[in-house]
Protein backbone atom coordinates (compact mmCIF):
# COMPACT_ATOMS: atom_id res chain seq x y z
CA UNK A 1 0.00 0.00 0.00
CA UNK A 2 1.82 3.51 -0.65
CA UNK A 3 2.59 5.61 1.71
CA UNK A 4 0.15 8.70 2.28
CA UNK A 5 1.51 11.74 1.71
CA UNK A 6 1.21 15.26 2.45
CA UNK A 7 -0.87 15.91 -0.79
CA UNK A 8 -3.15 12.84 -0.68
CA UNK A 9 -4.07 13.82 2.42
CA UNK A 10 -5.16 17.64 1.75
CA UNK A 11 -7.17 16.33 -1.22
CA UNK A 12 -9.14 13.93 0.60
CA UNK A 13 -9.49 16.24 3.57
CA UNK A 14 -10.72 18.78 1.03
CA UNK A 15 -13.17 15.88 -0.87
CA UNK A 16 -14.18 15.23 2.92
CA UNK A 17 -15.35 18.68 3.30
CA UNK A 18 -17.12 19.61 -0.04
CA UNK A 19 -18.85 16.55 0.35
CA UNK A 20 -20.30 17.04 3.39
CA UNK A 21 -20.81 20.86 2.89
CA UNK A 22 -23.24 19.80 -0.23
CA UNK A 23 -24.95 17.39 1.92
CA UNK A 24 -26.96 20.57 4.10
CA UNK A 25 -27.72 22.21 1.13
CA UNK A 26 -29.45 19.01 -0.52
CA UNK A 27 -31.11 18.53 2.47
CA UNK A 28 -33.75 21.30 2.34
CA UNK A 29 -34.48 20.21 -1.61
CA UNK A 30 -34.87 16.65 -0.44
CA UNK A 31 -37.12 17.45 1.95
CA UNK A 32 -39.55 19.53 0.44
CA UNK A 33 -39.64 17.13 -2.68
CA UNK A 34 -40.71 14.28 -0.38
CA UNK A 35 -43.21 16.83 1.53
CA UNK A 36 -45.57 16.58 -1.38
CA UNK A 37 -47.31 12.98 -2.04
CA UNK A 38 -46.72 12.68 -5.41
CA UNK A 39 -48.99 9.45 -5.42
CA UNK A 40 -52.23 11.22 -4.95
CA UNK A 41 -54.99 11.23 -7.60
CA UNK A 42 -56.21 14.74 -8.93
CA UNK A 43 -58.78 15.64 -11.57
CA UNK A 44 -59.04 19.28 -12.00
CA UNK A 45 -59.51 22.56 -14.47
CA UNK A 46 -56.86 24.57 -14.51
CA UNK A 47 -56.38 27.23 -16.76
CA UNK A 48 -59.63 25.63 -18.77
CA UNK A 49 -57.73 22.73 -19.44
CA UNK A 50 -58.87 19.04 -17.82
CA UNK A 51 -55.67 18.10 -16.23
CA UNK A 52 -55.88 14.62 -14.11
CA UNK A 53 -53.47 12.61 -12.67
CA UNK A 54 -53.09 9.23 -10.99
CA UNK A 55 -50.53 5.99 -9.92
CA UNK A 56 -50.50 3.21 -12.88
CA UNK A 57 -50.05 -0.53 -11.43
CA UNK A 58 -47.49 -1.34 -13.91
CA UNK A 59 -44.79 1.01 -15.29
CA UNK A 60 -45.78 0.04 -19.10
CA UNK A 61 -43.80 2.06 -21.85
CA UNK A 62 -43.86 4.82 -19.99
CA UNK A 63 -41.21 3.21 -17.34
CA UNK A 64 -40.06 7.20 -16.76
CA UNK A 65 -42.80 8.06 -14.74
CA UNK A 66 -42.41 5.92 -11.88
CA UNK A 67 -45.65 4.22 -12.03
CA UNK A 68 -47.63 7.40 -12.03
CA UNK A 69 -50.00 8.59 -15.43
CA UNK A 70 -50.46 12.67 -16.40
CA UNK A 71 -52.87 13.66 -18.84
CA UNK A 72 -54.19 17.13 -20.14
CA UNK A 73 -57.24 17.02 -21.82
CA UNK A 74 -57.08 13.22 -22.13
CA UNK A 75 -53.93 13.24 -23.92
CA UNK A 76 -51.30 11.81 -21.69
CA UNK A 77 -48.33 14.25 -21.19
CA UNK A 78 -45.06 11.85 -20.61
CA UNK A 79 -43.41 12.39 -17.28
CA UNK A 80 -40.43 11.48 -15.10
CA UNK A 81 -39.48 11.56 -11.77
CA UNK A 82 -36.01 12.81 -10.96
CA UNK A 83 -33.53 11.14 -8.85
CA UNK A 84 -33.90 14.13 -5.83
CA UNK A 85 -37.73 13.28 -5.82
CA UNK A 86 -38.82 16.00 -8.47
CA UNK A 87 -40.95 16.15 -11.79
CA UNK A 88 -40.57 17.14 -15.24
CA UNK A 89 -42.61 16.70 -18.14
CA UNK A 90 -41.70 16.39 -21.86
CA UNK A 91 -43.28 19.65 -22.00
CA UNK A 92 -41.31 21.69 -19.67
CA UNK A 93 -38.26 19.38 -19.19
CA UNK A 94 -35.82 21.73 -17.88
CA UNK A 95 -38.12 23.39 -15.36
CA UNK A 96 -38.39 20.77 -12.59
CA UNK A 97 -41.10 20.89 -9.83
CA UNK A 98 -42.37 18.83 -6.60
CA UNK A 99 -45.59 17.08 -8.18
CA UNK A 100 -47.14 15.34 -10.90
CA UNK A 101 -49.71 18.16 -10.21
CA UNK A 102 -47.33 20.62 -10.62
CA UNK A 103 -45.49 19.09 -13.92
CA UNK A 104 -49.60 18.92 -15.18
CA UNK A 105 -50.39 22.77 -14.55
CA UNK A 106 -46.78 23.88 -16.10
CA UNK A 107 -47.39 22.08 -19.51
CA UNK A 108 -50.63 23.71 -19.69
CA UNK A 109 -48.71 27.25 -18.57
CA UNK A 110 -46.07 26.60 -21.48
CA UNK A 111 -48.78 24.98 -23.98
CA UNK A 112 -50.64 28.51 -23.68
CA UNK A 113 -53.79 26.99 -25.07
CA UNK A 114 -52.20 25.12 -28.01
CA UNK A 115 -53.35 21.08 -27.83
CA UNK A 116 -50.70 18.76 -25.82
CA UNK A 117 -49.84 16.01 -29.17
CA UNK A 118 -49.43 12.40 -27.90
CA UNK A 119 -46.22 11.40 -27.41
CA UNK A 120 -44.81 8.49 -29.39
CA UNK A 121 -43.67 5.29 -27.91
CA UNK A 122 -40.86 3.40 -29.51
Amino acid sequence: MPELSRRRALTAAAVLAGTAGALPALAPAAAAAGHHDSRETFDEVYKGRRIQGRPTAGAGHHHHGAGYAVFVDGVELHVMRNADGTWISVVSHYDPVPTPRAAARAAVDELQGAPLLPFPAN
